[in-house]
């Protein structure tokens, strides 16, 4: 079961989420608003362009690991705006992915960027899966962010200097132009027999256990089974008003019967 809101009515959502028989992807994009003469398809289109890509390759090529799945479906993408984009442009589209495969018995993951896999095991005890690194970096802009107008041009100088750390040696790495990034995923895999279900989330989600500490993440599996994905973003929207902080795009694919994701 998928949930996914835009941030604000009439906002375009730059989050994706698709399934197939044994394999779930989420896509969260991100970009600067006011980069269209950089790349004319825009943030969601990449986030849209490379889920279908990815879960595309899940289903036929279901041999080869996800990294390499992963860097085929941004060399794809890449290739289809190459000509007509700046796509090397450090504030050009990007996105965070997280993937889920069942493959012989194991449910395989993989998460590029500020994502979250959330495997729900049957001892009680959740395996959360994330990629810290732009969280870490992220932070030492905060205070300039916070010093200027959202939206302004300074304000997008420093996203622009915070982002010319992406995919880079001691930076932190996402799906962009570059197929190389996927080989910084963080990945493994858990017996299936061992789990009870599984979930998905955008940063704008996930913000419920690591930005509002609303709850943990076994209270977040509970959630899930008796409310649905639904709740959680409800959950996130009250606290996004309640702390003064501007919505984000908010997306989760609860995935229960993982003897078929």
């Amino acid at each position: 079961m998928t949930t996914s809101a835009a941030a604000r009515a009439g906002r375009v959502n730059e989050d994706f989420a698709g399934a197939v028989p044994t394999a779930a992807v989420l896509v969260d994009g991100a970009g600067i608003p006011g980069s269209e003469s950089l790349c004319r398809h825009g943030v969601a289109w990449y986030a849209t362009r490379l889920g279908s890509s990815l879960l595309g390759l899940l289903s036929l090529v279901p041999d080869r690991g996800l990294p390499a799945l992963l860097a085929e479906a941004i060399e794809q993408v890449t290739d289809v705006h190459r000509d007509t984009c700046e796509v090397a442009d450090v504030i050009g589209p990007s996105a965070a992915v997280a993937v889920l495969r069942l493959s012989g018995g194991l449910v395989e993951y993989a998460v590029l960027g500020d994502a979250t896999v959330v495997l729900d095991r049957t001892d009680g005890t959740p395996l959360v899966v994330s990629d810290p690194r732009e969280v870490v970096i992220s932070r030492s802009y905060e205070s300039a962010l916070e010093a200027t107008s959202r939206g302004s041009d300074a304000y997008h100088r420093v996203l622009r200097d915070l982002r010319s750390n992406r995919n880079r040696p001691g930076g932190f790495w996402v799906a962009k132009d570059d197929p190389r990034a996927a080989d910084e995923a963080v990945t493994g895999s858990c017996p299936v027999s061992g789990l009870s279900g599984a979930v998905l989330l955008s940063n704008g989600a996930s913000s419920i256990v690591d930005r509002f500490g609303i709850c943990d993440w076994p209270e977040v599996m509970a959630v899930l089974g008796a409310s649905g994905p639904d709740e959680i973003i409800r959950r996130v929207r009250r606290a996004e008003a309640r702390h003064a902080v501007a919505p984000d795009d908010a997306t989760v694919a609860h995935c229960t019967g993982l003897d078929g994701v």
